[in-house]
């Protein structure tokens, strides 16, 4: 059995049930138990997403993941990551790392790896955030060697609203993001319900989507070497052979 615990901005209103769905949609031996953190202020603001990720909150949930014999752990939050900047995203994990004992990272560095292991350079981003929050997001992504070429912002303001999308909503908002150089189309934001449809998704743009919820499990199932086919969760769960070169920065080794 492999099992990754999930860290998650909660407790109870957005997308948590997309992690179960994963587990059935995977059907192996994976386990992902989820310890839903305080959140403080539910806003697309970057103050609030910054405080979202305070290292005292991430902490109340590492010795309940611990004892669930979870072997490697993910801040699951995309905003609650990239808006700490590339060097802060990293130190974030790296501290969760250090009090767990456990190899860690995020979604948004979890994005970094998924776009590096599909070979593309060029993406497209379908954010439900504010245009100011899309903005910091593709910042973080440019940090990562990865190129926006295009972006939609669907205006959201909380992880509640964004809960409460349904697919008709989310395909509106790729549709406009796509653009014809975009290798990929990145949905971030681990509120968004995704994990039903990213094959759907995919036919619909006519290549790869990479999804936060998606994202999230393929990069703990990445920290702990573990590779799995599952074509029903998108092109990143049908590639073959892994590429885990690092996106850490020099000095901030989290794990290679």
């Amino acid at each position: 059995m492999t099992t990754v615990g999930l860290l998650y901005p909660g407790p109870g209103h957005a997308a948590e049930d997309d992690f179960p769905r994963i587990e059935i949609l995977l059907d192996t031996d994976i386990r992902l138990p989820l310890f839903a953190t305080e959140t403080g202020e539910d806003a697309y603001r970057a103050d609030a997403l910054r405080e979202q990720g305070a290292p005292a909150r991430l902490a109340e949930g590492v010795e309940e993941l611990r004892l669930a014999g979870a072997e490697a752990l993910l801040w699951a939050s995309s905003g609650g990551s990239f808006a700490q900047g590339w060097e802060g995203a990293h130190e974030q994990v790296a501290t969760l790392a250090r009090a767990a004992g456990l190899p860690a990272s995020s979604t948004s560095i979890g994005f970094g790896h998924a776009v590096r292991e599909l070979g593309a350079g060029r993406v497209a981003v379908a954010a439900p955030y504010p245009e100011d929050v899309t903005g910091l997001f593709a910042e973080f992504l440019a940090s990562a060697g990865v190129e926006v070429v295009a972006a939609a912002s669907g205006g959201a303001g909380s992880s509640v609203e964004a809960g409460s999308w349904g697919p008709d909503g989310v395909k509106r908002l790729v549709r406009e993001a796509d653009h014809p150089d975009a290798e990929v189309v990145l949905i971030p934001d681990t509120a968004l319900h995704t994990a039903a449809y990213v094959p759907e998704l995919e036919e619909l743009l006519g290549k790869p989507v990479l999804t936060a919820n998606q994202v999230t499990v393929w990069e703990g199932l990445r920290l702990t070497d573990r590779r799995t086919w599952a074509p029903a969760l998108g092109t990143l769960f049908a590639t073959r052979e892994p590429v885990l070169r690092s996106l850490e920065p020099k000095g901030i080794e989290v794990r290679e």
